[in-house]
């Protein structure tokens, strides 16, 4: 599985972006997909998620903030992160794990750095 990140760039604080990530090859149609994210000197941490239901869950610091989605037709997952603070300043990092295979698969991951 390919994973594909777009979106990332730097913003004010107060603004908003938009991050995608489209995946390609064999997976399963039950998996989680989901953002995570590094900032500098910080250790990984899972941002939200949402299941092929639909079922989402967040970090608490950036609930009612940042909205996960996902369009199963394009295989696509999407970000909307808005009142950026410098805090979410970090790598953003997207994560598909198929429930069958219990593999995880990683894109690349996209800069979002927000100025304050």
């Amino acid at each position: 599985v390919q994973l594909q990140a777009s979106g990332g760039g730097t913003v004010r604080a107060g603004g908003s972006l938009r991050l995608s990530c489209a995946t390609s090859g064999s997976i399963s149609s039950l998996n989680i997909m989901g953002w995570y994210r590094q900032a500098p000197g910080k250790q990984r941490e899972l941002v939200a998620t949402i299941t092929s239901r639909g079922d989402t869950s967040y970090v608490d610091s950036v609930k009612g903030r940042f909205t996960i989605s996902r369009d199963n037709a394009k295989r696509t997952v999407f970000l909307r992160m808005d009142s950026l603070k410098p805090e979410d300043t970090a790598v953003y990092y997207c994560n598909v794990r198929d429930l069958v295979t219990r593999v995880d698969s990683w894109g690349q991951g996209t800069l979002v750095t927000v100025s304050s």
